[in-house]
């Protein structure tokens, strides 16, 4: 960039402004001839005009030195050209020296910005960091988890914690006095889940704006086995009642009545073998319950071919349907995936609900059992991409009061229908709860007369 003739004129008159005056003052007292007072003026101007351009052309070399260190975020480059003034170069120096002092400075930042961020993710336990609006940050690997979150970022059900009344209080609190919070949340959707969290605000904040450090404790599972021990006890005691106290009356009267009757000892003999395998069954139910329970607020991995595991599903239940005599028909569309899906889960669901659809449907009749892509118009299933299995039977049909209460643990339509057949009262629960885990949605539709629909939709990789 051209020097401007006024910036050389003006630094001009100020090198050589007091010289002139000088000698004008000189020539006015006579103390200096006009001949050679005129030749000192010349020369004073010229000089003048030479000085300023060369200061100038120094200081604008420095700065296009230092604006583009600058720009480059680098060190300074040495300057081009003679360097006539001396504090020019010692200003260039001094500038180099504080470049690359600030270029040190910025890689030890970098180096705590990645300590941070490192230290942060790798941590066990789920941590959310907050700016100085309570906005998230970042999150580590444990919170992604948690959240359902991808890359750094948490994942959306992380907006429904920071929006909770106890949360938001106990940020609001923390920013204003600088103190620990703790606040205890239960969050509904979408599963159940209850949260310990830890506000913790940062002083300093972090080298990313952070100033408020959630420390996320989940405490769903411990309570779930609190409440599955509570559960167990209440229910085994409950429904174990009734075939035990059957098991204790055969017996006694073996021991008795029937001691010396070998037919009447064969038939007590079967009813109690019956009676033991149904709480077998019943315990069994129950423990398989309390564990989906456990760990249904954690989403599943991996990906399932529905399709080829309802084909399975429905070939390894051959004995059992042709107890009733049912058929099943089949209606799979190939190449259908579950993800993320857990496939030992939703063969459990295929299991339970064939079974379902043999013990209360017509005996003799056709199941229908079919998987396809759900259709993501409908307005009964979530928008994202899924998939949708459904097992449909020709029984008695299910009273409409009846179907808002089929998932709840022992509920029979028909108890003594529902305990002669075999039925341990758990299947559907465990359906329930399964869906719930693969944040799926599950809909019974009956007619009665004519029989009932399960479907389940399940989400599928978009």
């Amino acid at each position: 960039m051209p020097l401007s003739t006024g910036r050389v004129l003006a630094a001009a008159g100020l090198i050589g402004g007091v010289p002139a005056a000088t000698l004008v003052v000189l020539m006015g007292t006579e103390a200096l001839a006009p001949l050679p007072g005129l030749v000192a003026l010349g020369v004073t101007a010229l000089a003048a005009l030479a000085l300023a351009r060369i200061w100038l052309g120094n200081l604008r070399r420095l700065s296009e030195a230092l604006r583009q260190a600058a720009d480059d975020h680098g060190e300074v480059p040495a300057l081009e050209g003679p360097l006539l003034l001396p504090s020019v170069a010692e200003i260039g120096e001094t500038a180099r020296r504080l470049a690359r002092a600030l270029a040190t400075q910025a890689d030890q930042v970098a180096r705590l910005r990645q300590a941070d961020a490192a230290i942060i993710e790798r941590l066990p336990d789920p941590l959310v960091v907050l700016d100085e609006g309570g906005a998230p940050l970042r999150a580590n690997g444990a919170a992604r988890t948690l959240f359902g979150g991808g890359g750094g970022a948490p994942g959306g059900d992380l907006a429904a914690l920071l929006r909770h009344p106890a949360l938001a209080e106990a940020v609001a609190e923390a920013r204003a006095d600088g103190a620990p919070r703790r606040a205890d949340i239960a969050l509904p959707v979408p599963v159940p889940r209850e949260l310990t969290v830890h506000a913790v605000p940062l002083h300093p904040p972090l080298s990313d704006g952070g100033r408020l450090l959630l420390l996320l404790s989940d405490r769903t599972r411990d309570r779930a086995v609190e409440r599955m021990r509570a559960d167990f006890v209440a229910n085994a005691s409950h429904e174990l009642r009734t075939p035990l106290a059957s098991v204790i009356g055969f017996i006694d009267t073996l021991r008795g009545p029937a001691k010396d009757d070998p037919e009447a000892q064969a038939r007590f003999l079967g009813i109690m073998a019956d009676q033991a395998d149904r709480m077998r069954r019943l315990i069994d139910d129950l423990l398989g319950l309390s564990r989906i329970e456990i760990t249904e607020h954690q989403p599943p991995i991996g990906r399932v071919d529905l399709a080829a595991l309802a084909a399975a599903e429905a070939e390894a239940l051959g004995p059992v349907l042709a107890q009733r005599g049912v058929t099943v028909a089949l209606a799979l569309t190939p190449g259908t995936m579950a993800a993320p899906a857990d496939a030992g889960q939703i063969g459990q669901v295929l299991r339970n609900l064939l079974e379902n659809a043999a013990r209360y449907g017509r005996e003799g009749g056709t199941i229908r059992l079919a998987v396809a892509p759900a259709d993501p118009g409908g307005t009964r299933w979530p928008a994202r991409p899924g998939v949708m299995l459904s097992v449909a039977d020709e029984g008695p049909g299910i009273p409409r009061q009846h179907i808002p209460r089929l998932t709840e643990r022992f509920y029979r339509v028909d108890r003594g229908r529902g305990r002669s057949i075999g039925g341990t009262g758990l299947g559907l629960a465990i359906v329930k709860h399964i869906v719930n885990r693969h944040r799926g949605v599950l809909l019974i539709e009956s007619e009665e007369g004519v029989g009932s629909t399960f479907r389940v939709w399940l989400p599928a990789e978009g």
